[in-house]
């Protein structure tokens, strides 16, 4: 029986490589573990870089973005107030230049109103002679003239500059001629027109007086089919 226990000896000696086997796998493991623990550790690193530069691409995007809108807006606020300085009635009235609103009054007898800036508004019952615009208004701005007749004879002369801007107001410009000697700017006019041509003043000249000889105010001139042309022999 002892022989066979000592033949059974053999095996165990075997069995004692075994953690030799195990160590040198336990070692593989440790050296993949610990590389793959580095590997991970890069990565992170990596990842952790590209994300602070992604961040910071980010942060720089929103940044120009944030910078770009602050740049765009004062434009789209400036265009938003230029329109809403036009007015769009006068608009209308630029686009059918040189058709004017009451041209359907014009040999009408009826009351009328010329307004006046600093003074008091005319009031008065007559027919509008003629009135005269101009063809267009590339500039946005335009004067309108008129020409009243009274019916105790009296002439009335009106000057209107419009503009399309809702921020600047028109201006209004409006003057009486009285044929009667007892009207004080008529005899003023008539004493320095009677030195000059020796002969009574007319409605005709007060016109020219207050109209000029502008392009539009000829038009108003051959408008009221009166002959307003200097003759000379």
């Amino acid at each position: 029986m002892s022989d066979e226990r000592t033949e059974e000896l053999p095996e165990p000696r075997v069995s004692t490589h075994l953690p030799v086997s195990v160590s040198v796998s336990v070692s593989d493991d440790g050296r993949n573990s610990t590389e793959s623990k580095h590997h991970d550790a890069a990565s992170d690193g990596d990842a952790t870089r590209r994300g602070t530069s992604d961040t910071g691409n980010d942060t720089g995007k929103e940044t120009a973005s944030s910078d770009t809108a602050g740049i765009k807006e004062p434009r789209v606020k400036e265009r938003g107030s230029k329109a809403s300085e036009v007015s769009l009635a006068k608009v209308k009235m630029q686009d059918h230049l040189p058709a004017l609103d009451d041209d359907a009054d014009v040999g009408v007898q009826k009351e009328h109103i010329a307004t006046r800036d600093g003074k008091a508004d005319l009031r008065f019952t007559g027919v509008l002679l003629a009135s005269a615009a101009p063809a267009s208004a590339p500039e946005g701005h335009w004067e309108e003239y008129r020409v009243y007749q009274t019916d105790g004879g009296k002439h009335v002369f009106s000057k209107v500059t419009r503009t399309v801007h809702e921020k600047d107001d028109d201006t209004h410009e409006a003057e009486v001629f009285d044929p009667s000697p007892s009207s004080v700017p008529s005899q003023l006019i008539r004493s320095a027109r009677e030195i000059a041509r020796a002969r009574p003043l007319t409605w005709m000249d007060a016109a020219v007086a207050f109209f000029g000889y502008g392009p539009l105010a000829k038009v108003l001139y051959r408008k009221l089919s009166v002959r307003f042309e200097e003759e000379i022999s």
